[in-house]
């Protein structure tokens, strides 16, 4: 459904994009989060365990800036993984507010036990869009992401926006 605002119509555009933007991504999330909710794992939980399986020992606020959450939440989900027996916490000797998060035993058996499974019910959500169409996608979300990512003193012009793309990963 689009919007019902009566403004001017690049505005009126925005909005009806933005809709559908939340709209796919809440169905997506929905159909990919029903079979992950049966391995009693939050999406969030999955996210870490992956982010650890794949780039190893992270620093706690290292996995809170890649999953785009709060200190104070991903505390919350490395507490429960850590009660779960997935993850292990470390405190560097020479500045105890450091903390770098490591898979378990436990945790590296679970994240890969459930990883294939959770990539086909992804591939299976995508596969409504064809390869190109799924790039094309990508490099759209990722170019909106940085630049929602940046200070709002200026619109980015698409120049400015090419140099800022290329240094980052999002």
């Amino acid at each position: 459904m689009p919007t019902h605002y009566q403004g001017k119509p690049d505005e009126i555009r925005a909005l009806n994009a933005f809709i559908k933007l939340a709209r796919a991504a809440g169905s997506v999330l929905a159909r990919t989060g029903r079979p992950l909710a049966a391995t009693g794992l939050t999406a969030s939980q999955f996210g870490v365990l992956e982010t650890l399986l794949h780039l190893g020992p992270l620093h706690q606020c290292d996995l809170a800036r890649k999953h785009l959450q709060s200190g104070g939440n991903i505390t919350m989900i490395v507490d429960n993984l850590e009660r779960a027996g997935f993850v292990r916490r470390e405190r560097l000797a020479a500045d105890r507010r450091y903390v770098r998060v490591l898979l378990t035993e436990a945790g590296r058996a679970r994240i890969e036990e459930i990883f294939p499974a959770q990539v086909r019910h992804i591939q299976a959500a995508m596969s409504v869009l064809s390869p190109a169409e799924q790039e094309e996608l990508g490099r759209l979300c990722r170019k909106l992401g940085l630049a929602a990512a940046q200070p709002e003193a200026e619109p980015v012009c698409p120049e400015k926006a090419k140099s800022l793309l290329s240094p980052l990963k999002f």
